[in-house]
């Protein structure tokens, strides 16, 4: 039997809708509530599921075609089940499915999901509902943690959290179900354990529609499609202006409307570009320190306590021990004066400010003198495996960003080379403020080929640090310091104040030795400090 999949009406003036991809194609098999295709509408971009199982047979319209609501846009062919799968059900199982099949059906199943192409596992770090809580889709329901980035996951669907199947700090692998939503409202499981259903009040969609228009748009709750994120990685609309933009979509949803009508907006210059959020060198830390101390509290008499590391700590800790046991680590160390480009940020920061949107830093500076300085000695950007050195043709820079209350991750500027000291200011607070909100991409934080972790942030004048995995080099920036050195002034040395900073370059002795790694951190230095705006 031919099931027809149409255009679903996604509101109540929604006419029509776009196919913006298809996740199947012809001949693949299907299951139910499977995703198969994206869909675009002026008021929500939104996955759709298959409404039956079996075989894709017929895909009538096209990625990027419109058509009006109701129309046909595939066929599915239920009979083709059999040929792929051809055991016949148990007794039990029939017997199973013919008690309570009008309840197992409206149950929708929550997989772990794919972050990446190397990802086959995610661990769960948090669950944000309880079973029995009402979820509106898109809504933020757990967060997980895999080896490429942590993120939140939003629901697939509207109604209970029925059952979970994963807890907190479990790992399982990409495609597991970790917990299944009833979108009639009936809760059919509470646990693994507990198998009675347990029937809750069964909510009226005008309720449900009720419900999600007045959630609170949080920074944690609120899902953007990829329709929408490619749109604003393309236009450069960083992820505090979408939290900006007001959505008309359910749900307060961005849809390609909204973000398209910012984006013209902004260019006629009716928008104010956001604020940014930039932590300071001195009083946040001394909060995040006492944030921390206030988390550990000792009972009476008690000498030691035994905290479990987290998921994030614990791949920290491998990645680290895996670094030094792969490279033989030296580090070298230099002082850069920092005078003209200090001098340089003071005068125009205001002006950058009013005209990107984002705050002048010393990091882009450095960002830009390290990538011209690889071009000159494309050996730091290389990499070793086995026996050979893997030279790179490109230049992908990555940020080392600290996440509170003790995390690490490092997203990665790609073709950096290609870049100005404004696309890469950008590129830096966009990325830094989207780790530390849960919002990078996979794609996002892999395919460095050289890393800069700045410790002066909070203070500290040099350090250690150690290599990022398989680079070879990675370098180490100081707090920016006002100290009396010695200048030349006309032929004669003469005292003055100036802005000095240290820099330290951790590099793999099997490829990179001291002159190599001394010839590179000099002309970072040089062009530190010729720097000519």
């Amino acid at each position: 039997m031919k099931v027809e999949v149409v255009m679903p009406k996604m509101g109540e003036s929604v006419n029509e809708g776009t196919i913006i991809k298809w996740h199947k194609k012809v001949g693949d098999k299907v299951d139910k509530d499977e995703i198969i295709f994206e869909i675009s509408t002026d008021k929500v971009d939104t996955e759709i599921p298959s409404p039956a199982s079996g075989i894709l047979a017929e895909i009538k319209v096209f990625e990027q075609e419109t058509v009006p609501v109701g129309t046909v846009v595939a066929l599915i062919e239920t009979d083709a089940t059999q040929e792929i799968k051809p055991q016949e059900p148990s007794p039990e199982t029939t017997q199973e499915k013919s008690t309570s099949a009008s309840q197992s059906q409206e149950l929708i199943d929550v997989v772990m999901p794919k972050m990446g192409e190397s990802v086959t596992q995610g661990t769960i770090i948090k669950w944000h509902k309880n079973v029995g809580d009402k979820v509106a889709k898109d809504e933020t329901l757990f967060e997980i943690s895999t080896d490429k980035v942590d993120t939140e996951v939003p629901s697939p669907a509207e109604g209970v959290l029925a059952e979970i199947l994963v807890k907190e700090q479990e790992t399982v692998d990409v495609g597991v179900v970790v917990a299944r939503i009833s979108p009639t409202g009936y809760v059919l499981k509470v646990s693994r354990e507990e198998t009675k259903p347990v029937e809750m009040e069964q909510q009226v969609t005008t309720q449900k529609t009720e419900i999600i228009e007045k959630k609170e748009k949080t920074e944690k709750s609120r899902f953007y499609s990829p329709l929408v994120l490619k749109i604003a990685q393309e236009e450069k609309v960083s992820m505090e202006e979408l939290e900006m933009i007001e959505g008309t979509g359910l749900g307060g949803r961005v849809t390609k409307k909204d973000i398209l009508n910012y984006i013209e907006q902004r260019k006629a210059g009716k928008v104010a570009p956001p604020k940014p959020v930039e932590p300071k060198v001195t009083q946040p830390e001394r909060k995040v320190v006492e944030e921390v101390v206030e988390r550990v509290q000792f009972a009476p008499g008690e000498k030691v306590k035994i905290e479990p590391m987290d998921h994030m700590r614990q791949l920290i800790m491998e990645h680290m021990v895996k670094s030094r046991d792969t490279s033989v680590h030296v580090v070298g160390i230099q002082e850069v004066d920092m005078t003209k480009i200090h001098n340089y940020i003071q005068k125009n920061k205001d002006a950058f400010f009013e005209r990107e949107g984002v705050k002048l830093t010393y990091l882009p500076f450095i960002v830009d003198a390290v990538v011209k300085a690889l071009k000159e000695y494309p050996y730091v950007n290389a990499s070793i495996d086995g026996k050979n050195i893997v030279l790179k043709n490109y230049i992908n820079i990555g940020i080392a960003v600290a996440l509170e209350p003790m995390g690490l991750i490092v997203p990665v500027i790609k073709n950096a080379d290609e870049k100005n000291i404004t696309g890469l200011a950008k590129s830096i607070y966009d990325l830094a403020t989207r780790a530390r909100s849960k919002k990078l991409l996979p794609d996002e934080v892999k395919d460095s080929t050289f890393t800069i972790t700045n410790y002066g942030l909070y203070g500290t004048l040099f350090g250690n640090p150690i290599i990022n995995q398989p680079e070879v080099a990675i370098l180490g920036v100081g707090a920016v310091t006002k100290k009396p050195v010695v200048v030349e002034v006309d032929g004669q040395d003469t005292i003055a104040i100036r802005h000095m900073m240290y820099i330290s370059l951790c590099h793999d002795h099997r490829l990179i030795d001291g002159a190599l790694a001394g010839k590179f951190m000099r002309r970072v230095k040089e062009l530190l400090e010729n720097f000519e705006g």
